[in-house]
């Protein structure tokens, strides 16, 4: 690319005005530079004049210089910077995509570690673990809070965990205990734990928590799940498996699907109603942190007071609270 052919930046003029005038007074003249004294006032109006070829050497006399044609000089550079433009739109569009990897690795954290990305939507959260689903697992793990699942919800999901089942994946899955009350659940489970799938039950309140592979973790952020964030750090993930997963797998009972529900279950949830009771949590938060119905609750709490054979709610509290008290002395 010649010198005349680099275009002017944005806002600028093509010619200075003492290039314009030095041109001028060429044309007007005999279409020659002047020589003589004044020549070497105008070498900086000259340089630019040639420099964009509106003064070019005599081909007989190259020490002279002759005046140009503006118009085929301004429809061969305009032409020119035109091509030029497009060139450099076209790289410019292209250019992310072309420095895409060199930025992830520029911006990869020089330790070891990982990320946590915010996923809004459950249409989109659902997306994305599906996603993790379809690319293979060895392991998945869940804790399942809340209570019993829709059943169009187990009957939909059911082909596709015993699939993964089938390919190897191994699945751990914990649910509230009162999923044992739960015919749709016990279906689902009964029928996932023939196929290898473990599953338990737990009596005490606790978060959800997704993992897969132990390559991404998956909690919510807000109660209704429209907004989670997927982790993949490994240190992070490592944690929630010990420190949170493992041990509520720990504490949890065994649950095959049986219709009899163990007396042990429904010991500790009862246990966990009066130490909820006891610290004055009110009954539809125990509820929803048990994954229960309120009437299930009210049930729990009449055979409760029929077994310490009081009357009502306040003698209750007051007798369990002597018996904490007793124990604890």
């Amino acid at each position: 690319m010649s010198e005349r052919e680099q275009p002017v930046a944005a806002g600028s003029t093509v010619l200075s005005a003492e290039a314009r005038e030095l041109y001028l007074t060429v044309i007007r003249g005999d279409g020659n530079l002047p020589t003589g004294p004044t020549a070497a006032q105008n070498d900086s109006a000259r340089e630019e004049l040639v420099k964009i070829g509106l003064l070019v050497p005599d081909s007989d006399d190259p020490t002279t210089f002759i005046a140009a044609d503006p118009t085929q000089l301004s429809t061969s550079l305009s032409n020119s910077w035109q091509r030029q433009a497009l060139d450099l739109l076209s790289r410019a569009v292209s250019l992310p995509s072309e420095l895409q990897e060199l930025a992830r690795e520029f911006h990869a954290p020089k330790q070891p570690g990982g990320s946590i990305e915010h996923v809004q939507g459950k249409a989109l959260i659902r997306q994305r673990v599906q996603h993790f689903r379809d690319s293979g697992m060895e392991e998945a793990l869940a804790l399942q809070p809340g209570g019993p699942r829709l059943p169009e919800i187990l009957s939909g999901m059911i082909e596709q965990d015993l699939e993964t089942l089938r390919s190897g994946t191994k699945m751990r899955t914990i649910y509230h205990a009162s999923t044992r009350y739960h015919q749709p659940t016990r279906d689902y489970v009964a029928t996932l734990a023939r196929a290898g799938g473990q599953y338990r039950t737990l009596d005490e309140p606790y978060t959800r928590l997704l993992v897969m592979d132990r390559r991404v973790a998956v909690i919510p952020i807000v109660d209704d799940m429209s907004l989670a964030a997927f982790i993949y750090d490994p240190a992070v993930i490592d944690y929630l498996v010990e420190e949170v997963f493992e041990r509520c797998w720990s504490r949890a009972l065994e649950f095959d699907g049986a219709r009899t529900v163990p007396q042990q279950v429904v010991s500790r949830l009862r246990q966990t109603i009066i130490d909820q009771m006891l610290e004055g949590t009110n009954h539809r938060v125990i509820a929803r942190r048990l994954g229960i119905s309120e009437r299930t609750l009210a049930r729990h709490i009449a055979e409760m007071r029929d077994d310490y054979k009081v009357d009502s709610l306040f003698q209750l509290g007051y007798v369990l609270g002597r018996k904490t008290q007793e124990s604890a002395d």
